[in-house]
């Protein structure tokens, strides 16, 4: 190589004296045979979209070429390139500026098809030894990537025939787009600069189902055939261009000057010399594709699956039309905006991505269709090895970085250079273990179509024999978190040796969680780049997020080199371009005022503001009192005709320093303007939405600051943006501070105070959902912003939920038993009584009656909530069933819950079995447990599975001894819980081990001293509600004077964190731990009234020997029903509201024969007269929320759910009870 010449050249070879002629000689000459063909058949080879796709023609005449000269001339290529050309000189190589190589013509040698192809060369990229060369094979219309040394010189004999492929487009028909007014809620159809995926997925599903494609060229323009496609279909020709037409996917515009209509072109034929002798030059570049002209990306993700149905794809209906266009662009209206700090050329088709062809082919037999708008842009910088930052919403995706990289590392002589040592190529940092395994089953996943890169995943927890012992040779990825790497750095010191990408997945997450840590790992490794080795090797970094951080700006500056900044989430943007946010709280009676005072200033430049609204009412008063105020503003609405031409003479025109110009506007309007200079933007009208928030601040774009710039430029002038929040912006407070938050701008007093009522109203809003499991489990919930349960304890709530029928002890030492291990730290099991255990009786009893064969009836109608028989393996077990199948189907899977257990599972309705009444009356034993004073390591939020599989393997279906130190509900914290084992013979009980210890030893496992304190500090905030009656769910006492039946709940007490920490080696003597534990017991009926709680509707009716009372209550989760002789409570739980009917009789009841059922809607009570007769009223006190159910005055042909006698119906007397108490004067409260 010369010396002086660029170091960025490409290895090619000379095309011998070939020159290009100039490119309209070409169209005249092309233009002139393209008269002569008329209409010919043609073979579809490639679609990008209706005004982007190449075929090959069919039959005869100029420029077409039949397909055995094409077969000869491969056959030809092949064996002339195979041969030993060392001695040619035609085809000896020479060096080329990188910038000649584009359009080139060669001949490459295509993996794919095995044999050498004409190509056009498209791009370069630079490697160790070698170019690694983008093509386009001309005769197959196929891009391919191929190595310099896989190029040869296109020998002259070889290009005289016509290219295979022909470049077309749809002659006159452009594409729509649907143009969205979100203020008004409609759209409608008109012009658009890029075809969108639906029209072009419908264009391709027409020319797969024809039978024939004919072709009329129409006229040639930049070596692109315009033509007019016909296509048959079921013996029906259609026009395709009509055809897109008439489904709304295009429209149709007039020829210009310059491309002559067929009819302009026929009249004109006699005037030019077709015959004449033509000016010589090569017909394979006068026909060649020009693939290197830039075109407007089209987002291929917002399409949908066409089906494979002819009648469904080609008879489309206006409604599927109408819904399809108002998805696919309100996605593209989404993310149709980008904040790049360097131009990149995107790629939205997967044919044309920086991706080789094995990895390509495995996407696309996964109906992967291409790039999403994000990854247009990354993945083109991530293949060229480039630093690369992306903020956008879908960043937590790994496959913005994932097909990129692997594509590079197929370049082995890139990393040529590097030392021959042990070491990863790539290292990947997730912010926890959960993203790390998915990364890594994905790297693993299409790993395989591409060379063995040994991808491994390495969580480490603080046990040193565990990083010694890890082995990385032959490792060429590593997918890991920063602790675990900085524990792994200590035994491997030379991991960074070899280390050339460092990627950051989900940067936000780790900056914010462990930003010492990767600013550790970074410095590890810039320092290890300052060697001689690392000249002529690729070093990149890659940081992939959501969001932006503060950090980020360091990571840019001080470790990236020119990086790519990819930035779709417009409101990340603002914060990148140093946007000052300005926040102004007022009622929205004052807004107009507030503005004005804003406006009322007189800044040192020119001052461009943008006033947006929502609605054309509130364009109109601002722009009303801007002007009664003498400050001259433009406005714009949906209504109005406005007049562009005058407005951006006065937006563009030059004005003096201090002066400014308003516009006042509606969010759909910003399309229309595309304003991009504006140094001010004011919302009047809080965004609708993140993105629609976003777009607003991107109409300031150019006034953004590079963050690699030097922040102190005095050049730079701050775009601000003014949010205007008032009283009717609740729902947006929450979001807009931590918004405001990331931006560091100040926050208002007002605005603090005024967001402490909003979330204290956003937690009521959860009064339904349940109580948060990180809460529960760790004392605090890390992404309480975003967590969707509740995180204040309401004992109204959490002490009606599946509480079993007995006491639940609150202090003290007891026995439990963990049957369903969920993670390291939480189970569901049973508590133990070692005096007599009535579920091992009930179950030996049961297990007893389904060994025989007849009494295991199955179901014919299974009922959700209704509890059943289940046998697993040989026990048989009770089951509720937590979902149905709207059908009727016995092979349907529903799930159910095994109520002794807590765990659930997939069965079909045809295993479960009827389980008699006697084995339902035991309620629920399930209680759920939870380990106190230890959390997971490095900040996660949940436990590793290796720690969850050790502790299951080591506790479940063992018995524990356990001390409590808190009770919710039926939630029991526990602290320590020791498995204990007796030595009869010592008359000693030995603690085998801790399972807070056995957690701690994994080294997964750390301390987490303020568990306990911090549930503590709920409590503080909560008026407990002490002697709350116990609900009971799923059934009912029969024998209610036991004190077993009688229970109820104790009052709340919090017992300090235990300092007891069990070993193994220490050994109790004497009587067992739970020995001298007694439980208190207390029965107030008064205390049920003093909740918040709803009367429900009841309707009763009666026979001779029974009432029956129908409770109209939907959905009862838990319930419970007390029998007196003259009293029924029954209380329930559903929706979050707590119902209670206190029921004093007009008669007595026999208590031990009345029963309650609970169905779907209601909750059926049949109470047992004492007496026979007919009642004639339920209540002794009338009660308007109690009345008579007229259903059953004359037959009682409704089937009771239980048997109460004869069916005559007795209801005369209630009856006229009924029409006395309708007569009386409407003050009077009557019971019906």
């Amino acid at each position: 190589m010369e010396s002086g010449r660029s170091k960025k050249c490409i290895l090619c070879y000379l095309l011998y004296d070939f020159q290009l002629l100039e490119i309209n000689t070409v169209i005249l000459v092309v233009l002139k045979k393209t008269q002569r063909l008329g209409i010919m058949e043609v073979l579809i080879l490639r679609i990008e979209d209706p005004g982007c796709f190449w075929v090959t023609m069919k039959g005869c005449g100029p420029y077409v070429v039949d397909e055995i000269e094409y077969k000869k001339l491969n056959a030809e290529m092949n064996q002339f390139y195979d041969k030993s050309c060392e001695a040619v000189d035609e085809v000896k190589p020479i060096t080329l500026e990188k910038d000649q190589v584009k359009s080139l013509l060669c001949v490459v040698f295509s993996e794919e098809l095995k044999c050498w192809c004409r190509a056009v060369v498209k791009s370069i990229m630079y490697c160790a030894d070698h170019y690694q060369i983008e093509c386009f094979l001309v005769d197959y219309a196929k891009y391919t990537f191929v190595k310099s040394k896989d190029v040869r010189v296109a020998v002259e004999a070889f290009t005289q025939i016509p290219f295979r492929a022909k470049k077309c487009r749809l002659y006159c028909t452009k594409p729509v787009t649907l143009r969205i007014n979100f203020c008004e809620d409609t759209a409608k159809i008109v012009p658009a600069k890029r075809w969108d995926n639906a029209a072009t997925q419908y264009f391709q599903s027409l020319l797969q189902a024809t039978t024939q494609i004919k072709a009329k060229l129409c006229t040639v323009e930049d070596n692109t055939f315009h033509v007019i496609l016909y296509v048959t279909i079921e013996d029906e020709k259609v026009c395709i261009n009509d055809d897109l037409v008439s489904k709304n996917f295009a429209h149709f515009e007039e020829a210009e000057e310059n491309i002559r209509s067929p009819a302009k072109e026929q009249e004109n034929q006699t005037s030019l010399n077709i015959d004449s002798p033509l000016i010589k030059i090569n017909p394979a570049l006068a026909l060649r594709p020009v693939q290197l002209q830039e075109k407007v990306p089209m987002n291929l993700e917002a399409g949908r699956t066409i089906s494979g149905s002819l009648e469904k794809t080609y008879q489309r209906s206006n409604m599927d039309l109408k819904e399809n266009n108002e998805s696919r662009f309100q996605d593209l209206f989404e993310r149709s905006f980008v904040c790049l700090s360097n131009k990149i050329e995107p790629t939205s088709i997967l044919e044309k991505a920086p991706l080789h062809d094995n990895l390509k082919k495995e996407l696309a037999q996964e109906k992967f269709l291409g790039p999403n708008f994000t990854e247009s842009y990354c993945w083109p910088a991530v293949a060229r090895g480039c630093d690369v930052v992306a903020i956008s919403y879908q960043g937590n995706d790994p496959f913005l970085y994932i097909p990129p990289v692997l594509a590079f590392l197929q370049v082995e002589s890139c990393y040529k250079a590097l030392p021959k040592r042990n070491g990863p190529l790539v290292l990947i940092l997730c912010p926890g273990w959960r993203k790390a395994q998915i990364v890594f089953e994905l790297l693993k996943k299409y790993s395989r179509c591409s060379r063995l890169l040994h991808p491994v995943l390495i969580l480490l927890g603080k046990k040193k024999e565990e990083a010694e012992a890890v082995k990385i040779q032959g490792c060429e990825i590593i997918v890991t978190t920063p602790y675990s790497l900085l524990r792994l750095y200590e035994y491997h010191l030379l991991l960074f040796c070899r280390l050339c990408h460092l990627i950051l997945d989900e940067i936000e997450v780790l900056f914010s969680e462990a930003a010492e840590e990767v600013f550790i790992i970074l410095d590890y490794y810039k320092k290890n780049l300052i060697t001689e080795e690392w000249k002529y090797s690729p070093h990149q970094i890659i940081a992939v997020g959501t969001q932006w951080n503060k950090h980020i700006g360091s990571l840019i500056k001080e470790f990236m080199n020119d990086p790519y900044i990819v930035i779709t989430a417009l409101e990340e943007a603002s914060i990148y371009g140093n946007v000052q946010q300005v926040v102004q709280y007022c009622v929205s009676s004052e807004r107009t005022a507030v503005l004005l005072k804003i406006l009322d200033f007189t800044p040192n430049n020119l001052q461009k503001v943008l006033v947006f609204t929502n609605s054309v009412d509130e364009v109109e008063t601002v722009h009303k009192a801007l002007k009664s105020n003498s400050i001259f503003a433009f406005k714009i609405h949906k209504e109005m005709e406005f007049n562009f031409k005058c407005f951006l003479e006065h937006w563009t025109k030059s004005y003096s320093n201090g002066s400014h110009v308003v516009l006042v506007l509606t969010d759909d309007c910003m399309q229309f303007l595309e304003i991009t200079d504006a140094s001010c933007v004011i919302h009047f009208s809080f965004p609708s939405s993140p993105t629609i928030f976003g777009q607003r601040l991107y109409n300031m774009s150019d006034n953004f600051h590079n963050v690699i710039k030097d922040s102190s430029d005095r050049d730079h002038r701050q775009a601000r943006s003014v949010i205007m929040l008032t009283e009717n912006s609740e729902c947006h407070t929450v979001g807009i501070l931590h918004y405001l938050e990331r931006a560091e701008a100040h926050i208002p007093p007002e605005l603090s105070g005024f967001l402490a009522k909003v979330l204290e109203a956003e937690e009521k809003k959860k009064f339904a959902r349940p109580l948060c499991t990180y809460l529960k489990m760790f004392g605090t919930c890390k992404n309480r912003a975003v967590c969707p349960d509740r995180h204040q304890i309401d004992l109204q709530i959490d002490m009606l939920q599946n509480m079993p029928d007995k006491t639940i002890q609150t202090s003290g030492y007891v026995t439990v038993l963990p049957l369903h291990i969920v993670n390291a730290t939480n189970y569901f099991g049973r508590i133990v009584d070692k005096q007599k255990d009535q579920y091992a009786i009930l179950a030996e009893e049961m297990n007893g009656y389904f060994k025989e064969a007849s009494n295991r009836v199955a179901v014919q109608k299974v009922e959700k909530l209704a509890l059943y028989g289940f046998c697993e393996e040989t026990v048989f077990h009770r089951v509720q069933v937590v979902e149905t199948s709207s059908k009727e189907d016995l092979f349907l899977d529903m799930e159910i819950k095994y109520i002794d257990e807590g765990r659930t599972r997939q069965v079909q309705s045809s295993q479960l079995l009827h389980l008699p009444a006697r084995f339902q009356h035991l309620p629920p034993q399930a209680m759920e447990f939870i380990v106190c004073r230890v959390k997971p390591i490095d900040n996660d939020s949940e436990w590793n599975p290796r720690v969850t599989h050790y502790i299951h393997q080591k506790i479940e279906r063992k018995p524990h001894e356990a001390k409590v130190v808190l009770t919710l509900g039926n939630t029991v914290w526990i602290d320590p819980m020791v498995r204990v084992t007796r030595l009869p013979d010592l008359k000693v009980c030995v603690n085998e081990y801790s399972v807070r210890s056995e957690i701690l030893s994994t080294g997964l496992g750390t301390d987490n001293p303020e568990h306990i304190s911090q549930l503590q500090k709920l409590y503080e905030h909560v008026k407990v509600l002490s002697h709350m009656k116990n609900l009971e769910p799923l059934s009912v006492k029969e024998d209610t004077a036991s004190p077993e039946n009688v229970s109820e709940l104790q009052n709340m007490s919090v017992q300090g964190n235990s300092s007891e920490n069990c070993n193994s080696s220490k050994m109790a003597v004497g009587n067992h731990l739970c020995d001298g534990v007694t439980q208190t017991k207390e029965a107030e009926d008064s205390s049920l009234h003093q909740q918040k709680c709803f009367y429900p509707e009841i309707q009763w009716f009666e026979n001779e020997e029974a009432v029956t009372v129908k409770v109209k209550i939907a959905r009862i989760a838990d319930y419970k029903c007390e029998f007196s002789k003259e009293k029924v409570i029954f209380s329930a739980c559903s929706g979050g509201k707590f119902y209670l009917a206190d029921m004093e009789l007009h008669q007595c009841i026999l208590t031990e024969k009345s029963a309650c059922e609970i169905k779907d809607k209601e909750a059926i009570i049949v109470l047992r007269k004492e007496k026979k007769g007919a009642w004639c009223k339920l209540l002794k006190n009338k009660n308007p929320h109690v009345s008579f159910d007229f259903e059953h005055w004359e037959d009682f042909e409704d089937k009771s759910p239980f048997p109460v006698g004869t069916k005559k119906l007795y209801c005369t007397a209630a009856v006229t009870e009924e029409l006395i108490d309708s007569s009386e004067d409407s003050s009077t409260e009557s019971d019906e």
